[in-house]
């Protein structure tokens, strides 16, 4: 499959989408937001793949919407595009809409931040499960500067991450937060010299996906993104069912035996 704004490759069962507008900064365009969510898709079907890096080439992840685009947008645009087919009619309709279906690909996704990330950036950002940073990288909520409110589930998943007054200072002020401050609020997992990003990530990456089992890690993955709408009984007996499974599978035992004989794990692709 060709795509315009996005570069996507697989190697090593780690796939990798990266923003392909290096000339401005990754901005966001309608081309490269279907795209995205294309890429996203072709990754979680794709049982090669058991890991996913979210990037931008260049010297930004994504500097936010595209000033072009924004001076041209329909206001009607943000309610016809939301109404879009849900990944599985099974899962949780919070997980469903525009932006926010990543916690519905059942495989890790990192986000490797390796300069700017602004506005939709960040909330693209936030919707992966790790990040990873480049320690020159800069953030900002950037909204209320341009006259506009916390878009596409922000104000429901920042406080998630980095607490409600966080979320409170970053979105009202939408001031630019370094790196180092970015780290020490939750916004970011790691920081790392600009020249050991993708070495480092991709190092987690391949440790994900040589020695943790698939069928955990979409599990898991489940598990955390349910627990906000859920009691502490109905996560423990979730748990409980989910727990019963996973001893009687062969990864279990494959689990078990690699450790015992001391050797890389051969776990299931599913």
């Amino acid at each position: 499959m060709s795509y315009q704004d996005i570069l996507y490759e697989v190697a090593d069962k780690i796939a990798t989408i990266t923003l392909n507008r290096p000339d401005r900064m990754n901005a966001w365009t309608p081309v490269m937001e279907r795209e995205v969510r294309t890429a996203m898709q072709q990754a979680a079907a794709d049982s090669e793949v058991r890991v996913i890096v979210l990037t931008g080439a260049g010297r930004g992840f994504c500097a936010g919407a595209d000033m072009q685009v924004l001076q041209t947008i329909d206001p009607s645009d943000v309610r016809r595009a939301t109404d879009l087919p849900p990944f599985d009619m099974n899962r949780r309709p919070d997980w469903q809409t525009r932006y926010a279906f990543y916690p519905s690909i059942p495989k890790p996704i990192i986000g490797m931040l390796n300069g700017a990330t602004a506005g939709i950036g960040l909330v693209h950002a936030l919707y992966c499960d790790v990040r990873f940073a480049a320690d020159s990288a800069v953030f900002t909520t950037a909204f209320a500067r341009r006259g506009l409110i916390a878009e596409h589930g922000i104000s429901w998943m920042l406080p998630q991450i980095v607490g409600h007054a966080n979320a409170l200072d970053l979105l009202l002020s939408a001031r630019r937060v370094a790196a180092d401050e970015a780290l020490r609020m939750g916004l970011v997992n790691r920081l790392y010299p600009a020249d050991q990003l993708r070495e480092q990530t991709y190092a987690y990456a391949r440790d994900l996906a040589d020695n943790v089992a698939p069928a955990s890690m979409r599990v898991i993955k489940r598990q955390l993104y349910d627990v906000p709408f859920q009691t502490l009984a109905e996560a423990t007996i979730e748990a409980n069912r989910e727990m019963a499974i996973s001893l009687a599978s062969a990864d279990f035992k494959e689990g078990v035996a690699s450790f015992v004989e001391k050797r890389p794990p051969r776990f299931s692709s599913v």
